[in-house]
């Protein structure tokens, strides 16, 4: 199943995508720097610049890890939606793949699909109509990720 991300919500578009993980379904989500954050741009980036002040002085390389490209970003909140702990949320997450865009030739060569050959969902049930929102693109770009 191949999902275009663009315009939706993240969080409904995330539930919708680990259920059909969950069921066994390989689900490929395109477009992922499209996706909305619904909030004020303020409160969103204040919000973020928070998470990034989260350090471990310790060892760094331990983490936190703060993902800074949106294809990660959203596999990261996609794994907090799944039950990581169970070999079931592990392989689910195993069967999603995000990409930036529309690769054509990435997926042809990794998932054996022709993507203009194939249907590309558009989930306009799960659709909302918001008035403050910003996109996972922007976010990642004040957080100073470069893709």
């Amino acid at each position: 199943m191949i999902v275009n991300a663009e315009g939706h919500v993240l969080g409904r578009l995330l539930t919708y995508v680990a259920k059909k993980a969950l069921l066994g379904e390989e689900v490929i989500v395109l477009n992922a720097e499209k996706t909305l954050i619904s909030g004020k741009k303020d409160e969103i980036f204040d919000r973020y610049s928070k998470k990034l002040e989260i350090k471990n002085l310790g060892n760094y390389t331990k983490g936190p890890f703060h993902e800074k490209r949106p294809d990660k970003m959203i596999r990261k909140a996609l794994r907090g939606m799944l039950p990581w702990k169970k070999t079931r949320g592990r392989e689910a997450y195993k069967r999603v793949m995000v990409y930036i865009g529309t690769p054509k030739e990435e997926i042809k060569v990794r998932h054996n699909i022709d993507i203009e050959k194939t249907k590309i969902e558009d989930l306009k049930k799960i659709k909302r109509d918001i008035s403050h929102y910003v996109t996972v693109g922007e976010v990642c770009k004040f957080i100073g990720g470069k893709w």
